[in-house]
C-alpha cells in the first residue's frame, strides 16, 4: 500500500462514478487519468478492461438494488453481447483497432447532437425492444476492437429511440459486466496479463464508487441528465477524432 495505489484506487472511484450514473465513460475516463499520471498507454488499456470486470459486476447489482434495470432489454443485449466482445477482441489480436475510431467517432458525434436535442423537447416514454440483437453486437464489438465504446454506443441509441433513461443507463451497465468479463478473458487467454496492482486498485475505488453512481442514476432529474449524457457523447467523439489524427 502506497500513494501510487491510492491514486489508482481514486482513478477507478471517479471512472465509475461517472459510468454507473451516465451509463458510460468508464474507459475514457479510467484511460485519460492513468495516462495522464505516466501509465504507458498499452498498460492503460489491458488493466482497464480487467478492473472493469469487478466495477461493472458492483454496477449490475447496484442498479439491480435501485430497480434500475429493464430486463427484456437486459436479455436481448447479453448474448449478443457476449459475442461481439469475444470476436471483437479475438481480433484485436491481429487487426488494429484505430482504423474503425474515426467511424464510430461520427457517429457518436451524431447521437450526441440528438440527445441534447431531445433533452430541450418534450419526449413521450416509450419501450423499444426492436434490433437490439445488432445493437447489442455492435457495441460490444466497437468496445473490444476500438478500447471503448459499450456505453457510448447502446447507452445513447436506447436514449434516442425513446426509451427510459435510467433504465436505458441500468440496463446497459448490467450487461456491461458479461461483456467485459468475456472481453478480458479473451485477451488474457491471447496475450497474458499482468500489472496486478492497478487493477486492483481501480477495482477497489470502482467498488467503492458503484452504489453511488446507481443511486444518482435514479434520482438525478431525468431532462439535464439527457443534455449532460448528450454533451459527453459529443466531447468522447471529438477526443476520439482528436486522438486519432494525432497518431497518423
Amino acid at each position: 500500500m502506497d500513494t501510487e495505489f491510492f491514486l489508482y484506487v481514486a482513478v477507478g472511484f471517479i471512472a465509475q462514478l461517472v459510468d454507473g450514473s451516465l451509463g458510460m465513460a468508464y474507459g475514457v475516463s479510467a484511460s485519460s487519468l492513468l495516462l495522464a499520471f505516466g501509465v504507458p498507454p498499452a498498460v492503460s488499456s489491458a488493466t482497464v478492461h480487467a478492473a472493469e470486470c469487478f466495477t461493472t459486476g458492483a454496477s449490475a447489482i447496484s442498479h439491480h438494488a435501485f430497480g434500475n434495470i429493464n430486463w427484456k432489454i437486459f436479455r436481448s443485449l447479453l448474448l449478443p453481447g457476449i459475442i461481439g466482445a469475444v470476436l471483437g477482441a479475438y481480433i484485436l489480436v491481429n487487426l488494429p483497432g484505430d482504423i474503425l475510431k474515426p467511424y464510430i467517432a461520427v457517429y457518436l458525434l451524431i447521437m450526441g447532437f440528438i440527445i441534447v436535442k431531445k433533452a430541450f423537447s418534450h419526449i413521450v416514454p416509450k419501450n423499444v425492444s426492436t434490433h437490439l440483437v445488432p445493437l447489442g453486437f455492435f457495441g460490444a464489438f466497437i468496445d473490444a476492437i476500438g478500447g471503448g465504446g459499450w456505453g457510448p454506443i447502446v447507452t445513447s441509441t436506447l436514449i434516442v429511440r425513446g426509451n427510459h433513461v435510467r433504465q436505458s443507463i441500468g440496463s446497459v451497465n448490467a450487461v456491461e459486466f458479461f461483456v467485459t468479463l468475456a472481453a478480458s478473458v479473451t485477451f488474457i487467454l491471447t496475450l497474458g496479463f499482468g500489472n496486478w496492482h492497478i487493477i486492483l486498485g481501480l477495482a477497489v475505488g470502482g467498488l467503492l464508487a458503484a452504489p453511488i453512481g446507481a443511486w444518482a442514476c435514479k434520482h438525478i432529474p431525468a431532462k439535464p441528465f439527457m443534455a449532460f449524457i448528450g454533451l459527453l457523447v459529443i466531447g468522447i467523439s471529438i477526443r476520439t477524432f482528436l486522438k486519432y489524427y494525432e497518431a497518423i
